[in-house]
């Protein structure tokens, strides 16, 4: 063996696993949005539904773009790398967002 094909270990294998992370990931975000939908209008809590809209929202991101790398990994889209980091910004600035959101509406909910 050439140092070469020692370095290519796994060539498919761990690509493929995380674009099936990305589906597994958006499934889970769509149950907790499910589950803030029910409890935001059961409550009547504004500030809950909105944080139910905003998880759909990122669970549709999430499964379009596990759908991206599959067809990256397919070869019928072209490759990329990495997300860009402007990206990768926006992803951390939307998840702090709803973290925010969801702390402040378990704290003004009342009891």
């Amino acid at each position: 063996m050439t140092a070469a094909t020692e370095a290519i270990r796994d060539p498919g294998l761990q690509a493929e696993r995380t674009a099936l992370a990305w589906t597994r990931t958006a499934f889970a975000v769509l149950a907790n949005a499910l589950l803030a939908a029910r409890s935001g209008l059961a409550s009547d809590s504004p500030a809950v539904t909105a944080l139910a809209f905003v998880l759909l929202a990122a669970a549709a991101a999430a499964v379009a773009y596990g759908a991206r790398r599959r067809h990256a990994l397919r070869g019928i889209a072209p490759a990329v790398a990495a997300p860009s980091h402007r990206a990768m910004g926006l992803t951390a600035l939307l998840a702090l967002t709803t973290c925010g959101v969801g702390l402040a509406a378990i704290a003004l909910t009342p009891r």
